[in-house]
């Protein structure tokens, strides 16, 4: 059978081999392709059984002992956590691991996976940025081996490593429930992330199975810099709420100093829980109630998985580990 490339694929479509190549490494949308032309463009490589053999080839058979790493953003607590679970494991086997990070961002998510497949690594543990689902479905057409961490896309099947946020959060609602408040505003991201809705859910299952009716407003969904008008808007209410469950140690921070710039005392005033902890918890005057992710464990499993595919081709782990909830004196029992 006649190996089929970037210009049979260019000439079935009637366009550029430029194009073709961008598309099918995953910089379509960097590159400004349109999106229709782009799925026709898919359409016709998985039609004449493309396969980008040389990649794929370079990945599996010439070992490098490298693994390409990319987080959301360096500076979060989970970033650094989950990169030295990741090298502490990966150096036990005798792997290096270079890292990037996205900044959150999709087109720079994209570039560094194709600076790292260019980089010959072995595989790649991935914490992907939203809306990368075509960079994701173009490593699992191209039999690329790697490995989600903390994020994973529901209708795509890939092995991954994540938390259970949906039991997390619900487990801090319930303990916020525990501790007898019962006007409970959760502040999370404006996203399509997965595993940040799943905390919503958790959040309001929560409070539906112990029966306390949900209010539309003590749902925040916004960006960092809306959390003064969010806080103001569930706090100066005729009804407040009396806990704020931030769900990530970021909004939790933000929405700390906030606290303090209007005088108001946690737990005294407001009771506070984050869903991850941050070092900078330790400068604030309350010990803050959070969720502990197991970075350590989600950091092992991901790197052995890893080279379990690398090694075998194929396997298929779905991984969900637990959150710890680690009691501090930043909720008051009302």
């Amino acid at each position: 059978m006649k190996k089929v490339g970037l210009k049979e694929i260019a000439e079935h479509v009637g366009v550029s081999t430029a194009l073709v190549s961008y598309v099918l490494n995953g910089q379509a949308i960097e590159k400004q392709v349109n999106k229709e032309t782009a799925e026709k463009i898919l359409s016709a490589a998985e039609a004449l059984n493309y396969r980008p053999n040389q990649i794929a080839k370079s990945l599996k058979m010439r070992k490098t002992h490298t693994i390409g790493l990319v987080v959301a953003e360096i500076n979060y607590r989970f970033s650094t956590g989950i990169t030295r679970a990741i090298e502490g494991e990966a150096k036990k086997n005798n792997y290096t691991v270079i890292y990037g990070s996205s900044n959150e961002n999709q087109e720079k998510f994209a570039e560094l996976v194709n600076v790292f497949i260019n980089r010959q690594v072995d595989g790649l543990i991935l914490v992907p940025a939203e809306h990368s689902e075509e960079q994701i479905r173009f490593l699992q057409k191209a039999e690329i081996p790697f490995v989600l961490v903390d994020r994973n896309f529901p209708d795509i099947k890939t092995n991954y490593i994540t938390l259970d946020n949906y039991k997390a959060a619900y487990k801090a609602t319930e303990y916020l429930i525990a501790t007898h408040h019962r006007r409970i505003c959760m502040v999370n991201y404006k996203t399509t992330l997965f595993n940040l809705l799943e905390r919503n859910r958790g959040y309001r299952d929560a409070l539906k199975d112990h029966k306390i009716p949900f209010k539309q407003k003590w749902l925040q969904s916004i960006n960092v810099e809306d959390i003064p008008q969010a806080l103001d808007h569930v706090l100066t209410a005729t009804d407040p709420c009396d806990a704020l469950f931030f769900a990530t140690d970021t909004l939790a921070l933000h929405g700390l100093k906030y606290l303090n710039r209007k005088k108001l005392n946690v737990p005294g005033d407001v009771s506070v829980l984050s869903f991850d902890e941050s070092d900078a918890f330790e400068l604030f005057y309350t010990p803050i109630t959070h969720s502990r992710q197991p970075l350590e464990e989600m950091g092992k499993q991901a790197v052995n998985t890893l080279l379990e595919l690398i090694d075998h081709n194929k396997i298929s782990k779905q991984i969900s580990l637990e959150a710890d909830l680690i009691i501090g004196k930043s909720c008051k029992e009302s």
